[in-house]
């Protein structure tokens, strides 16, 4: 490796300065997300042994011989007694990337998360589908990690986890824990939850609902008697039941609709904020399946779903712009950066002015 590049180093600088992603390109300098915002570093372009040794440094030997016949691949980096990572390898242009996320070794509570406490109330399903949904890097994993730490803290079940690759590392408690990761443990989530039925599970954790084959997996655990909590890239809990469907070619098929509406216990969607002293903040829209929003599920009546979790005064029905609004009001974020992440300005606009129609009669306990 070039003299000026020291790789274990270059991590321990990182970690300092709580990066959350670290991006290493031959012919690119080094650069490393803090806060929400990439900053390139002013290192030396890395050349190809650079990339190289950093590989020989992180990879094992399987993942090597996969790394020549494959343009995409994660797989995880362990730095003993110092910190965890998802590394994804990749072809820029022709050229080797690498991207690590940063995995912590401790898994956050909820609090600790500064998640909202309702979400605690969640892991007391014993059986039907949550999802927490979000884009790339809104903390989604970490916000599942918790949830599944919680219940192994506080109930005797046995979790099994499917996940791509396997992240967070956890110890048995109260419960039992197996984890199982894609390409190394199983071929495909699909294939992972159907032999996880076999295995005794009472909670099965699915890294990510990417095809229509892991859905449809979801829902037959789920409605035989299993909690399944996964993950979906969408931004908002409306959006995520338009893409549950959209994986059905005959969105209107009744017995599809009605299935999913059954098993679906809730979806919480987050972004995380640049806050106005630094760090991020996170935000959170939720939408529990209370009988009312099923029914308007069921029919299809998605924009009455919103106007319900509009209206709603409880901790199980929030939407994102009153996360937003509370983050704002609380001083947390700036006005630009809360108009910036939300998806419905103008609402939000008429909120931040105080003349919404919800907005002049909410309290703190109103807003998560």
């Amino acid at each position: 490796m070039s003299s000026e590049f020291n790789f274990s180093e270059f991590l321990i600088k990182a970690h300092k300065a709580n990066a959350s992603d670290l991006h290493f390109r031959e012919g690119k300098a080094p650069s490393l997300r803090i806060d929400g915002r990439i900053l390139r570093t002013a290192m030396p372009p890395l050349n190809e042994q650079d990339i190289q040794n950093i590989l020989e440094i992180i990879a094992k030997k399987d993942v090597l011989e996969k790394i020549k016949i494959s343009n995409n691949i994660d797989f995880t980096y362990e730095m003993h007694d110092f910190s965890r990572y998802r590394v994804n390898f990749c072809k820029d242009l022709g050229l080797p990337k690498l991207t690590l996320r940063v995995i912590p070794y401790n898994i956050p509570t909820i609090a600790e998360l500064k998640l909202p406490e309702y979400l605690e109330e969640l892991t007391k399903f014993n059986n039907g589908i949550i999802l927490v949904t979000g884009p790339t890097g809104s903390g989604k994993s970490t916000t599942l990690a918790s949830l599944i730490d919680l219940i192994n803290k506080r109930q005797q079940k046995h979790i099994i986890t499917i996940e791509d690759p396997v992240e967070f590392l956890y110890t048995d408690k109260k419960s039992l824990i197996t984890q199982r990761g894609l390409g190394v443990d199983i071929d495909t989530f699909a294939s992972g939850v159907k032999y996880a039925l076999r295995q005794d599970p009472d909670v099965i954790l699915v890294g990510e609902i990417r095809d229509k084959e892991t859905l449809e997996a979801a829902v037959e655990a789920s409605e035989t008697g299993h909690l399944v909590l996964s993950t979906m890239h969408t931004n908002s809990c409306v959006q995520t039941l338009n893409r549950i469907l959209g994986f059905f070619e005959d969105k209107s098929s009744s017995l599809v609709v009605q299935r999913v509406v059954n098993t679906l216990r809730a979806v919480v969607s987050q972004k995380l904020l640049p806050k106005t002293d630094g760090g991020l903040a996170v935000a959170v829209e939720i939408m529990t399946a209370t009988p009312a929003i099923s029914d308007y599920l069921i029919k299809g009546k998605f924009e009455d779903v919103y106007v319900l979790m509009q209206r709603s005064k409880t901790s199980s029905l929030v939407t994102m712009n009153s996360s937003i609004y509370k983050l704002f009001k609380h001083g947390v974020i700036s006005n630009e950066t809360a108009l910036e992440y939300s998806d419905n300005k103008v609402e939000l606009e008429q909120m931040l002015r105080g003349i919404f129609h919800g907005a002049k009669n909410m309290t703190d306990n109103d807003l998560i």
